[in-house]
């Protein structure tokens, strides 16, 4: 990651963009620290999370980016483009995502699974209307395609690049290594209507449409009043999803040219008018905190919710504090510390693994000695408070 990927993804950065001269030399020298060079504080005045950085980057000054803690590097790296371009600063780059044009071409490639989606929520909601209880198969369907949606990383893959991709429905179980779908399903049956599940979410592209598709399932099929959507507040990992990364995913489905998919969009619009699907970023999703060191004010936040599903490999890192944890101890075991109810839908992309049978990890170190990297395989795991 930090010796080939990181000046890769700075190299097409620039590719990308139009930056004046004084940008594209920071980059170069950002391409050139790595990963030799000690880790600086940053140098962007007034920028909203640079007292919290300064402090976080504090114990790690004077030591390279292969000395540092794995993911203090990668979010330093992203939050140093970020300075390097003047995200935060007024002028012609303030709040601009240097990333845009990698995400603009992942969510054309989003097209089949798109409407696959929008299909199994169409005949979810009329099957309700019908009278008819198949929800939880439903459900179960709709986390199954969500958590493969997280193959789509451009922070792994980039745009044009080839990337594991599991459509068969088959190859979707077989690479299940935990499937707590129907657990999660039994949940939100069981606990009755939730009054608010929050998602704290990862990528821009098919995993966003996914999270927006099951965001759609629980409101529509009346298992939850309010979702609340947690999004970054600034580029992150390249395809990391913003408010704006939002908007501009339910522009993409209101004019999608299949009916149904279309609809999820006017659904969701009406979800967003009643305030029952809801928006928020703040800047400790893009800090290099682990959660079980989250500010009170996130602690708090999240209690209030009923349900927490965590999207993604980088988030689960911050969930298991990015430690190198026997891949056979339980997750539950490891979440205890959560403020509420958790659900992790993640592809493995990091040598971390919670809760994985031995006889699994047997067979796939022999099979495929990759598989906590490699993308090919997720977990779906429930943790119950």
């Amino acid at each position: 990651t930090v010796t080939k990927r990181f000046p890769k993804i700075a190299r097409e950065t620039i590719l990308d963009n139009e930056f004046p001269p004084e940008i594209n030399r920071q980059l170069e020298q950002l391409i050139q620290d790595i990963p030799t060079q000690p880790l600086r504080e940053l140098d962007d005045p007034g920028a909203p999370d640079i007292e919290t950085w300064q402090k976080d980057l504090s114990p790690f000054l004077g030591q390279n980016w292969l000395q540092v803690p794995w993911f203090v590097a990668e979010m330093y790296f992203y939050r140093r483009i970020l300075e390097a371009i003047g995200f935060h600063q007024a002028g012609p780059f303030q709040g601009y995502d240097p990333f845009w044009k990698q995400k603009k071409r992942v969510l054309v490639s989003a097209s089949s699974s798109t409407i696959n989606l929008a299909s199994l929520l169409e005949k979810s909601i009329n099957e309700r209307q019908s009278g008819l209880t198949n929800w939880h198969a439903n459900l179960e369907q709709v986390l199954v395609l969500n958590v493969w949606g997280n193959q789509a990383d451009l922070s792994m893959w980039s745009a044009g690049e080839e990337r594991p991709d599991h459509q068969a429905a088959d190859d979707q179980q077989t690479h299940l290594l935990a499937n707590d779908a129907s657990q999660a399903a039994d949940f939100l049956s069981s606990a009755g209507k939730l009054q608010r599940v929050d998602f704290i979410l990862d990528n821009y592209g098919p995993e966003l449409i996914h999270d927006i598709g099951l965001a759609d399932f629980l409101l529509s099929m009346d298992l939850a009043a309010a979702v609340r959507f947690h999004a970054k507040p600034a580029p992150h990992y390249v395809s990391d999803a913003m408010i704006p990364d939002i908007h501009s995913t339910l522009e993409y489905l209101a004019v999608h040219q299949e009916p149904a998919v279309r609809q999820v969009a006017r659904r969701i619009d009406t979800h967003i008018q009643d305030q029952r699907l809801q928006f928020s970023d703040d800047s400790f999703w893009t800090s290099p905190t682990h959660f079980w060191d989250m500010p009170e004010y996130v602690f708090a936040e999240l209690s209030a919710s009923d349900l927490v599903i965590s999207k993604g490999d980088a988030n689960y890192r911050r969930l298991a504090g990015d430690l190198n944890w026997s891949p056979t101890t339980p997750f539950q075991d490891v979440m205890h510390y959560f403020p509420t109810s958790l659900l992790a839908l993640r592809v493995l992309k990091a040598e971390l693994a919670l809760g994985i049978a031995p006889s699994q990890v047997n067979r796939l170190d022999h099979q495929d000695p990759d598989w906590k990297t490699n993308g090919q395989w997720a977990v779906i795991q429930l943790s119950k408070k």
